[in-house]
This record gives structure tokens, sequence and C-alpha cells, in this order.
């Protein structure tokens, strides 16, 4: 019987060392920071993941040291950065909204340590092209008119129910947490050595329910593509705060 014992013990080691195997990097998109995560995080890690969720910087927790020379590339750089100084491998990369440029940036450069890209309602940018570039010209010119009123240093933020979020209570944590997003990270081209993803596997999660017109026609693309795994959730963009407990089951689904 003590041979059964030890038999189970070490079954259990290992199925709970597959399970932590999968280790997410979340990144956050505009105006928003790692504390957007909580909840999915908190689930993600009840199943048994490690998951980061670092903040970009001069936003967030990273508010104070916003300036001009903030673009991109540096946010690009951040997660470079975090990725290797954590010393990383087989990362699940997730990007929400403008983070779709941030995370195509990292696989660009640091293929190796990843596992999938995970585009959650995403931008899409291609090489050469820039988060304003890559949007209808009425919405860019709004963006650009909006950060003269900082002298180009930032875009003041948007309210929550643009990003779909309509609970009281959420409304007003969403509130208390966004902050000015640094205007060049919106007007710096991406500039890719490879192929979009660098080879890994890309995956899209369209949120449908609003659908951002903006976003729709990458979503669209991702779909029609046989280079893309593609899903949606029946929420607003930001499906992190209004639908964590389907978003969470979602990623974990895509981990595998």
């Amino acid at each position: 019987m003590k041979w059964k014992f030890f038999y189970c013990l070490l079954l259990s080691i290992a199925v709970a060392g597959m399970v932590h195997a999968q280790t997410f990097v979340l990144v956050h998109g505009a105006w928003h920071g790692g504390w957007c995560w909580k909840e999915v995080s908190k689930a993600l890690q009840a199943k048994g993941a490690t998951v980061y969720t670092p903040t970009l910087s001069g936003v967030g927790e990273h508010k104070n040291v916003l300036d001009t020379s903030i673009n991109l590339e540096t946010h690009i750089t951040d997660i470079v950065n975090f990725i290797n100084m954590q010393d990383l491998h087989d990362v699940i990369l997730v990007g929400h909204s403008y983070a779709g440029a941030v995370i195509a940036g990292v696989a660009d450069r640091i293929p190796g340590r990843l596992k999938k890209l995970i585009f959650l309602d995403a931008m899409l940018i291609e090489d050469g092209k820039s988060a304003l570039t890559s949007q209808p010209e009425n919405l860019s010119d709004n963006v650009r008119a909006a950060a003269k009123a900082s002298n180009g240093l930032s875009v003041p933020v948007w309210s929550p129910e643009v990003f779909g979020v309509t609970d009281p209570k959420q409304v007003k944590w969403v509130s208390e947490r966004l902050t000015p997003q640094p205007f060049r990270s919106f007007d710096q081209a991406l500039h890719l050595e490879h192929v979009y993803g660098n080879h890994l596997p890309l995956t899209y999660i369209a949120c449908t329910k609003p659908q951002m017109a903006q976003l729709k026609v990458f979503g669209d693309k991702a779909k029609g593509s046989k280079d893309w795994s593609y899903y949606e959730l029946p929420t607003g963009h930001d499906a992190m705060i209004t639908m964590p407990g389907e978003l969470t089951a979602l990623l974990y689904k895509i981990s595998k």
C-alpha cells in the first residue's frame, strides 16, 4: 500500500508542477495600469498559475514619471526588461487594447521567452504604423487635439463608460484609477524586424457587447485569418473589469 501512497503523492506533485508552469504577463491598455487585472490575476492564481501585471511607464502608479520622452518604444522596453529581470520563460503574454502594439514589439525582440500571444480586444499595429495612423482619421484628429491642452505631453482620460464599464461601483473604482496616457505612445510608429508575432501562436479575443467601432477592424482581421485563433466575449472593452470570471476561464483555456 505504501507504493500506492507514494505514487499518488508523486502524481499530485507532477500535476501541481504542470499547473504552476503556466506563467502569465498581463499588459494593460491606455490610461489603465496593472491595477485593472486585479480580479483576473486572483482568479488565475487560484488555478495555480503565476501571474504578473506590470504597469507601463507614465501611467497608473508610475504617473509621477510622465514626461514627453515616454513613447511606444519605452513601453515595449518596460515589458522586455520586466520579463528578462524576472527571468521568465514560456510566458503567455496578454495585451489589452493599446498594448497590442506593445506585445507585438516584445515578441519581435524576445520570442524565446514567450509561449503565446493573446490580444484582448487589442490594436493590431502593422510595422511602420502607429496607434494613431491605424485608427479612423477623425478619432486620431480628436486625440491630437486633446493632447494640445498639455502641450503634447498626454491624452486626457476617457470615461469608464467608453470602455463598456456601466456598473456604478465599477465606474467609480475605474474612474479613481485612470490616468492620462503619454501622447507619444500613440504617435510613435511600431518598428518590427521580423514577421508580425515572430512565429508565436496568435490569439485574438474580441469584446462584442458593445464592440468599440475602431477595434472591430482588428477583430475581423484576426477572425478571417488562418494564422489566428479567434474568440469572443459578450461584454464591453474592459472585460477584465466587467467579466473577469469568463475572461479568466478563457485565458486559462487558451494557455493550455
